[in-house]
């Protein structure tokens, strides 16, 4: 099997970064919304199942599934919903169904092609509430701040997809062109009418770019409330990525 429950590989670090985006006082998911995985070797990562809640997630609640036959269904053209879903099927342990989330796509596709440690899946409601509007796709062209610059970086758009193999799809093949455009992968990726994914080498550091994203977003809807969005202008950030200092507050906050 590809996908097997394996509660003896998850990190205590990954049961912390799930439990606290799923703190319903920072409204990042709602119910079982949202999941999170970790690498865990070249081949494989441990990924949340489908139905669990972040907020109250165990070890129990995560499945190890191999990369490799995840990207061959995305890749395959004939491959349908339900082979995905038997490819993340894990059987039935201590009486209950374990499955991947139905997003395992989306973390297969970060660790084969923009390879982290961590990468974490929430839907923010300003987020959702942004990326749900006519500026969804452009809302985050330009940087309104200086820190947001610093540890979200250049986000990657993805239009809306239906969750599952068609979201995988469309999600694999804009990270792939992204990449294929500049060479250093997006830290923070938007989906539209949907929610946001993080990538990061630290669980602190995917939950910094998460909150990060998720103050810019009430940014911008507040300043959309008031006449529009200025932003600072690609060539007044461009500097920071050179400059010794930013480098390194990027380094410790974003862990990049």
């Amino acid at each position: 099997m590809s996908t097997q429950w394996r509660p003896d590989l998850v990190s205590e670090d990954l049961l912390q970064l799930s439990a606290s985006l799923g703190d319903p006082a920072k409204d990042l998911v709602i119910l079982a919304e949202g999941n999170t995985s970790r690498r865990h070797d070249a081949d494989s990562f441990v990924v949340k199942t489908s139905g669990s809640y972040l907020s109250r997630v165990t070890a129990g609640d995560f499945v190890r599934t191999e990369i490799e036959p995840l990207m061959a269904l995305i890749d395959d053209p004939a491959s349908i919903q339900q082979d995905l879903s038997e490819l993340l099927d894990a059987g039935e342990h201590d009486g209950v169904r374990r499955k991947g989330s139905i997003e395992t796509l989306i973390h297969a596709a970060v660790h084969a092609l923009a390879p982290a440690a961590y990468v974490a899946h929430t839907h923010p409601t300003p987020l959702v509430t942004l990326l749900s509007s006519v500026h969804a796709a452009t809302a985050f062209e330009e940087w309104v701040y200086s820190d947001e610059a610093v540890v979200v970086g250049r986000p990657l758009f993805v239009p809306y997809a239906e969750p599952g193999l068609a979201l995988g799809r469309l999600f694999t093949r804009c990270l792939r062109e992204a990449l294929a455009e500049r060479p250093e992968p997006p830290s923070l990726i938007l989906l539209g009418n949907h929610g946001i994914v993080t990538r990061a080498e630290t669980a602190e550091a995917a939950e910094a770019i998460t909150l990060m994203a998720l103050k810019g977003a009430r940014i911008r809807i507040g300043a959309l409330s008031i006449g529009g969005v200025a932003g600072l202008g690609s060539d007044t950030v461009d500097h920071y990525f050179t400059r010794a200092d930013m480098t390194e507050r990027r380094r410790q906050i974003a862990g990049l």
